[in-house]
């Protein structure tokens, strides 16, 4: 049976009474291609922040098998404020 890369596992996310994310638990095999959909609001960049280990649950478990990275293009990238904006944008090339 093949390893799974990553596993989340009863997940929940919570900001004191707002529940962002509640009871998410999914597998990704090797290979596997993944898209996130749904509203504004229902937790995709949650999701994807606690994948790339920028955040974490406030219950359950979210963990990457040995070896393995994830990579995240922030929705919202920082800006250096020192540079202009097409410098800026350079720093993404």
């Amino acid at each position: 049976m093949a390893e799974y890369i990553y596993t989340m596992y009863k997940a929940r996310k919570a900001h004191g009474d707002k529940v962002i994310l509640d009871d998410v638990s999914l597998n990704f095999l090797p290979g596997a291609k993944i898209g996130v959909v749904g509203p504004n609001g229902a937790g995709k960049s949650t999701i994807l922040k606690i994948m790339a280990g920028l955040d974490q649950p406030s219950n359950g478990e979210a963990r990457l098998a040995p070896g393995y990275t994830v990579g995240i293009l922030q929705q919202e990238p920082p800006l250096d404020e020192t540079r202009t904006v097409l410098g800026n944008v350079e720093l993404g090339v």
